[in-house]
């Protein structure tokens, strides 16, 4: 069983940045995608940001220009790099791997934006 640790959350003042990690316990040799949910107060989880396997990004237009997706197949590592970021990012945030047959989540890391 792959564990994915979520570090990086905390709060930050409004056009501030934040980057957020997602390490994963073992390595993945094979998967079909990993990205980023969050999940506001009220609202539903909501998937804004993936990376394929071969390294194509996607990105919901609310972060586009804003945020960046990228690994390290290395360190077995998720990143997301945040910036400009406003209130309404505030959310907590998930990592995701889609491993074909199975699906790992992190444990989530909250990101608070204050204005």
């Amino acid at each position: 069983q792959v564990q994915l640790v979520e570090s990086g959350g905390g709060l930050v003042q409004a056009g501030g940045s934040l980057r957020l990690s997602c390490a994963a316990s073992a390595r993945l040799f094979s998967f079909k995608a990993m990205g980023w949910y969050r999940q506001a107060p009220g609202k539903q989880r909501e998937l804004f940001s993936t990376i394929s396997s071969p390294g194509r990004t996607n990105y919901a237009d609310s972060v586009k220009g804003r945020f960046t997706i990228s690994r390290d197949s290395a360190k077995n590592t998720l990143y997301l790099q945040m910036n400009s970021l406003k209130p309404e990012d505030t959310a907590v945030y998930y990592c995701h791997v889609d491993a074909w047959d199975l699906d790992y989540w992190g444990q989530g890391t909250q990101v608070t934006v204050s204005s």
